[in-house]
């Protein structure tokens, strides 16, 4: 067996190197669909870099009565914190309130005047609450209605939550990471079912060239295996080769796109790039393998039957 698989490795290579132009041709297909499945994993990164920015600036507040225990409203946070859709709750207390609105107002004089008229602090202490997933707003804000937040005494001293001031926008956000999400989905799937009947045709075209010695080889009696193996290995070197030449270029393409579409993109690609380099190696290296190596299969598989 050992021997076997020597003479199909090597009869695989030497398969490559008498291919000349058409060997070429074939890596070139096989370059130009990891190419799509790298400029797809890239467009990913962005797509989710742009949704996960947009999800972190969506929060609700709860504004609390003016003179309220900290120590209630401590005791609110906590609850919210055991809550499975809270990734983070933030509290700002009634003084830094003041400080905050003042810095905001800095401008406005007349605000300001007033406050100062007053004398004392108008403002009371607020938490911000993030969830999980923009989804799960409702959850929480159906939670500060429920018995748990009666019970904690919130009733008493919430002034407004914020929530369905802002349900509108959660709602419509929710709708528009949803819709890109699926989008995203189905154009990766098109273009790489595109990319997968192109190469396949490519690389048909490189076996249909050796029909021949396929009939011969199958005359001697070699079997399915032997006459089919060199072919897949032929079919995985194209993978590789492609793998390494579709990185290469991606490697001058990202450092433009790093230094001139940063703002543009808010993700810096090349950053992106050099730390997933072997993530997106990984990827685009099987990618390449399997497309090559499956495509020779089925390609080959024609000549057998006959």
């Amino acid at each position: 067996m050992t021997t076997v698989f020597k003479r199909i490795i090597k009869a695989g290579f030497v398969n490559f190197k008498r291919g000349g132009l058409i060997s070429a041709a074939a890596v070139l297909v096989v370059t130009i669909t990891l190419s799509v499945i790298t400029a797809l994993i890239l467009l990913q990164a962005v797509l989710y870099f742009s949704l996960n920015a947009i999800k972190d600036k969506v929060d609700v507040t709860i504004y609390f009565t003016v003179g309220a225990p900290e120590s209630q409203i401590m005791v609110l946070k906590s609850s919210l914190l055991k809550l499975p859709e809270v990734a983070e709750v933030s509290y700002t207390d009634s003084e830094e309130a003041l400080r905050l609105f003042r810095a905001r107002h800095q401008s406005d004089y007349p605000t300001i005047a007033a406050l100062d008229e007053i004398g004392s602090n108008p403002l009371g202490a607020y938490i911000n609450v993030k969830a999980k997933e923009v989804s799960q707003y409702e959850s929480i804000a159906n939670f500060m209605k429920s018995d748990n937040a009666l019970v904690l005494g919130a009733s008493s001293i919430i002034d407004k939550v914020n929530y369905h001031q802002n349900k509108l926008v959660i709602d419509r956000l929710n709708a528009i990471i949803s819709g890109a999400q699926k989008l995203g989905f189905l154009i990766t799937l098109l273009l790489i079912i595109i990319s997968i009947i192109i190469t396949f045709n490519t690389i048909r075209l490189t076996i249909f060239v050796a029909k021949e010695e396929i009939g011969v080889m199958r005359l001697v009696g070699a079997s399915k295996m032997r006459v089919r193996g060199p072919f897949m290995i032929e079919g995985a070197i194209y993978g590789i080769i492609a793998t390494i030449v579709t990185l290469i270029l991606f490697w001058p393409a990202t450092a433009w796109l790093g230094r001139n579409m940063t703002d543009f993109l808010g993700l810096n690609i090349y950053d992106y790039y050099l730390s997933n380099f072997f993530k997106i190696f990984a990827i685009v290296l099987l990618s390449g393998i399997i497309l090559g190596t499956i495509s020779s299969f089925l390609a080959v598989r024609k000549y057998l039957n006959k």
